[in-house]
């Protein structure tokens, strides 16, 4: 048996020793492995649970619910409101934390609710190398984190979905919309729906299959993309025009391309 194949086993044999789950499901790669998993080895023993707010782009909510109706497996929405946090609004350092805790909370209750065992997210490996103060409400809240304890890294989530068959296997990473804008810098609605706008607009007239994000600097709009794709979205003043008409005063193409957490550095 290979690597992977030892930490799939791991994964199973963890899942199994939880006896029933909710999964906080987002529907990117890794939770959707994590469903995928988790309904293989506990049958109907599984809840996936999506979170909607102005913070989540709404096409990835109509993605996890179509992919969950694919497997099977039994599908919940529920509406978390961070934004009527005052703390979570004034955008802390700790933000991550304040919207974790609000979804944990609600996961926390619903799972009472079901009657099931344990709450689990598709957390990997290489999220303990990024800034995630998040993690610290997982650990309030006693959420279990399969994946990053069988060892999975994100490049090991996307060869064993490939494997399986999932079309997430290679899903860019996504984010909470709220990532986008610098820390300190007030928090609205109209700033979140205004980035939600800007890159599905972007995604579309571009074609752009990999990452990207549109940080919001209070009017100005840093875009940035996998490298492969700046020349083409440089090349012309298109994207600038199309996120002028948002309301931008200005646009700009971040030269370094997409890095995860580029906003922390």
């Amino acid at each position: 048996m290979n690597a992977l194949g030892v930490k799939l086993t791991d994964l199973r044999v963890r899942l199994k020793s939880l006896g029933s789950v909710l999964v906080a499901y987002s529907g990117g790669a890794d939770s959707s492995l994590l469903v995928k998993v988790a309904k293989d080895v506990l049958g109907n023993k599984v809840v996936a649970v999506t979170a909607v707010s102005e913070t989540y782009p709404l096409s990835e909510a109509k993605s996890a619910k179509s992919l969950a109706q694919k497997h099977g497996v039994r599908h919940e929405f529920i509406k978390t409101r961070e934004l009527k946090d005052p703390l979570f609004r004034n955008n802390p350092k700790n933000r991550c934390y304040i919207c974790k805790k609000e979804l944990f909370s609600k996961l926390t209750t619903l799972s009472r609710a079901f009657g099931l065992d344990a709450i689990v997210d598709g957390s990997n490996v290489d999220d303990l190398a990024d800034h995630r103060p998040g993690s610290l409400a997982k650990k309030e809240f006693n959420v279990i984190s399969p994946l990053q304890e069988a060892g999975f890294t994100k490049e090991d989530v996307r060869r064993l979905s490939k494997q399986l068959g999932l079309s997430t296997w290679s899903k860019p990473a996504q984010a909470c919309l709220a990532s986008r804008i610098p820390y300190n810098s007030k928090i609205t609605r109209e700033r979140l729906v205004n980035i939600n706008k800007a890159e599905e607009i972007l995604r579309k007239a571009f074609k752009i299959k990999g990452n990207l994000r549109v940080r919001d600097f209070q009017g100005t709009a840093s875009i940035e993309v996998d490298k492969k794709d700046i020349k083409r979205v440089a090349a012309s003043d298109r994207a600038t025009v199309l996120l002028e008409a948002l309301g931008y005063k200005k646009v700009v193409i971040d030269p370094r391309g997409y890095r995860r957490g580029s906003l922390n550095e």
